[in-house]
């Protein structure tokens, strides 16, 4: 009886990830074969194969949205936001991992975990006010924008993960004639590899693929990211859909290829951090 049970739910599973897997592989394959159509065969036959491959359309989306200058504002962007966002976030997550016993560290700690339930739109139109007449609507108040937004989430993950470092560790080096920062930074920051690839891979994709704080914050199109320029497809009346897919495609390239080579970490850091 027991192995029936086993067996219909290992069925029941499988059934369950096959059709999880066509959510993600069907739109997959309708953008990738629509990007290589042209707009006569996508008129005529959407879910079909092309009739011959049309790579004309990167082309003219690379023209288009005037690809390489996007793509260099977003690999700034990005990497500006990872490596502040690691070297803030961490340091404030071990301030308050160290000190939870006391209560204005605690407090703080609640502080920052209460900051998850407060919706962006609630507070969207007084931030972009703000910002604007401290004259960060830029791709560096931007950038602070992130670093700041990451901070709940990322101090959950690493103050659970701290927990998990011995604090004799501290205790130690303070033995040896260590002060706080050279504690944090030289003997502990060095043992929060997994977590730190884990904010690192989560903060660069979700930076890289955000649109809406990009739209309300940047005012100058130089400065514009690769998702605001998918604004260029799309008409009063119309979208062009050949060429918008086209440009989907080569904006999520680098990071779905950053994420499938990383994404044990992102899996090993949550569960030694969060779930700890």
């Amino acid at each position: 009886m027991n192995a029936t049970v086993r067996r219909r739910s290992g069925w029941l599973l499988t059934g369950l990830l096959f059709f999880c897997s066509l959510s993600i592989l069907a739109p997959m394959y309708l953008t990738v074969v629509t990007a290589l159509k042209t707009r006569s065969d996508t008129g005529s036959s959407l879910w079909g194969l092309p009739h011959s491959l049309h790579w004309g359309n990167f082309s003219e989306a690379i023209r288009v949205t005037h690809f390489w200058h996007a793509l260099g504002n977003s690999l700034l962007l990005t990497a500006v936001v990872v490596v502040f966002t690691v070297l803030t976030n961490s340091l404030v997550g071990y301030a308050i991992a160290r000190n939870m016993h006391r209560r204005a560290f605690r407090g703080v700690f609640f502080y920052f975990l209460s900051a998850l339930f407060i919706p962006f739109p609630i507070i969207m139109l007084p931030l972009v006010k703000e910002l604007s007449r401290l004259g960060l609507d830029n791709l560096g108040g931007l950038a602070l924008l992130y670093v700041v937004y990451n901070l709940p989430f990322n101090v959950l993950l690493y103050t659970g993960y701290m927990r998990t470092i011995p604090i004799a560790i501290d205790e130690a080096a303070t033995i040896d004639g260590a002060n706080s920062w050279q504690r944090f930074w030289r003997v502990i920051f060095p043992l929060l590899t997994p977590a730190n690839a884990t904010v690192a891979i989560l903060t660069g994709l979700s930076t890289w693929n955000d649109f809406l704080l990009p739209l309300v914050v940047l005012s100058n199109q130089n400065q514009y990211t690769l998702p605001l320029t998918q604004y260029a497809f799309q008409g009063q009346f119309s979208t062009n859909y050949n060429l918008a897919f086209s440009s989907y495609l080569m904006a999520m390239a680098p990071m779905m290829i950053i994420y499938l080579l990383a994404q044990r970490w992102i899996i090993g850091g949550v569960a030694n951090g969060a779930i700890k």
